[in-house]
């Protein structure tokens, strides 16, 4: 198989489902943009999506709900500077992608009338990262009843203290078709799937949570016996942990932070900071720092959108470009932004592959993929025995950012309280308060055991909510403020 294979079959895939069912093809795609890219207008594009959902949940020995959906339509969009026209349908006919182009070109040029030439067809460059196909067929619905109804087996009889059981399962088959006025046609195939599962366990009166999950994009069938084995153990010994912890101190303390999906701390406190948009405009608080030492050395982020099978992933991000694995900060120097095409345009620079939109109703923003900090060389037993007096926090629960001071705060799920080098007790109520750019050069300790979190991420931004991922190693770093509940 060529490189280009792979691409033509989901052009193929993206045309028999979106296009050629409404008597539509590439002709009316380039009569369209021609249409719109009157004097003034610099970019526009065309968004097809079709996306095939289904849910089902589990609560009290039972599944209680289950849904199905398919949307579809189209979004049309024109730029003229940094200004952006927008209309879209769930109509996929002539006639309507036609009025939407006509309503877009009115608000970007003011009605003039003389046409532009457009680029000649040229298919984008694509990866092949995951299988094309439909997650949702991957098992039939009985077989998805009876993963569940095991996810809650497994559960009960790990401990006589888990109470109860609340587990969903989630498939999305989503295909897209971007074309573009400068000639490039691009089309992905999507498969999505996620587990997730919260259990309760009760003691004494006193009742704790823990959860566990994860996904990617895979079929159904990833999630064997072994797997499911491995989420289960995660949340129930999360919920038993909980039931010993005490009130969490409070104070500027030394905090390490455990492998993986403690990320989410850096995708919020540093990655939405570096995202082009906010650096245009000057309102992030990593504006203007390229080139700068922005954390401490041996620090180095990347966002990187080319991991196979992975949760974040893309073969073409929504404006129909390469996605790329992007090095944002380099040993502690910042070395770039997430660009769309809109934001690298105007800072005269390239696209960075993460121009992403929830869907053909929303505008491409640039967006994280796959956020993650490389591993140092410390062990992490080692970093946890440097720990004087402080916390050791190895689950998150959420967070929130503000971009232009950079200042976070986020709630520990799961944390231990540590000296001389031991973990203590777990500890409830932990928050951590800080600034993203402070907490980087704070970094004193990397660890040798860089993860990725288990594929349950989903990041919201401007009202649109998109899969993402988020990884690190274990990390200390020196001086954070906790707030407790001691």
């Amino acid at each position: 198989m060529t490189a280009r294979e792979p691409t033509l079959a989901r052009l193929a895939t993206a045309h028999s489902l979106l296009l050629e069912p409404y008597g539509l093809d590439e002709t009316h795609l380039r009569r369209t943009l021609s249409h719109i890219m009157a004097p003034g207008v610099d970019d526009a594009d065309l968004y097809f999506q079709y996306t095939r959902a289904e849910g089902w949940s589990l609560e009290e020995g039972i599944v209680k709900s289950g849904s199905f959906s398919i949307d579809q339509g189209v979004g049309v969009r024109a730029v003229s500077g940094d200004k952006t026209a927008f209309a879209y349908s769930d109509d996929l006919s002539w006639t309507a992608l036609q009025d939407a182009a006509q309503n877009v070109r009115a608000i970007a040029a003011q009605g003039q009338q003389r046409q532009v030439k457009l680029g000649a067809r040229k298919v984008a460059k694509a990866r092949s990262l995951y299988q094309e196909f439909d997650p949702i067929a991957s098992l039939d619905s009985a077989a998805k009843v009876a993963l569940l109804e095991r996810v809650e087996q497994l559960a009960k009889a790990q401990d006589p203290r888990i109470v109860q059981v609340m587990a969903s399962l989630a498939s999305e088959y989503d295909v897209v078709l971007v074309a573009r006025a400068d000639g490039t046609l691009a089309a992905d195939v999507r498969p999505l799937v996620r587990l997730s599962l919260t259990v309760i366990a009760e003691q004494g009166g006193r009742r704790e949570s823990g959860s566990s999950g994860g996904g990617g994009r895979f079929g159904l069938a990833r999630f064997d016996e072994a797997q499911i084995g491995l989420y289960v153990n995660e949340a129930v010994q999360a919920a038993l942990t909980n039931l010993e912890s005490r009130p969490a101190p409070a104070g500027e303390m030394t905090v390490v932070l455990g492998p993986g999906w403690p990320g989410v701390l850096l995708h919020e406190a540093v990655g939405h900071g570096l995202e082009g948009d906010f650096n245009r405009k000057g309102s992030s608080a990593f504006s203007g720092c390229i080139g700068q030492r922005v954390a401490a050395k041996g620090v180095t982020v990347l966002d990187d959108g080319t991991l196979a099978d992975r949760r974040g992933s893309l073969n073409v991000d929504d404006e129909g470009c390469a996605s790329q694995r992007n090095v944002l900060i380099e040993d502690g120097i910042l070395r770039g932004y997430l660009q769309d095409s809109l934001n690298a345009r105007l800072l005269g620079v390239k696209p960075t592959g993460n121009g992403r939109r929830e869907s053909y109703a929303h505008l491409p923003l640039p967006r994280m993929t796959n956020t993650y900090m490389l591993a140092g060389d410390k062990d992490p037993q080692e970093i946890i025995a440097s720990i004087k007096r402080g916390l050791y926090a190895s689950n998150f629960g959420g967070g929130q950012v503000d971009i232009t001071s950079g200042k976070f705060v986020f709630s520990a799920s799961q944390a231990w309280w540590v000296e001389d080098g031991k973990l203590q007790y777990p500890v409830k109520g932990a928050t951590l308060v800080g600034s993203g750019p402070q907490a980087l050069k704070k970094v004193s300790l990397i660890g040798n055991d860089l993860a990725l979190d288990s594929g349950v991420g989903t990041c919201g931004k401007e009202g649109q909510s998109l899969p993402v991922g988020v990884g690190q190693p274990t990390l200390r770093i020196d001086g954070l403020t906790v707030g407790g509940t001691a």
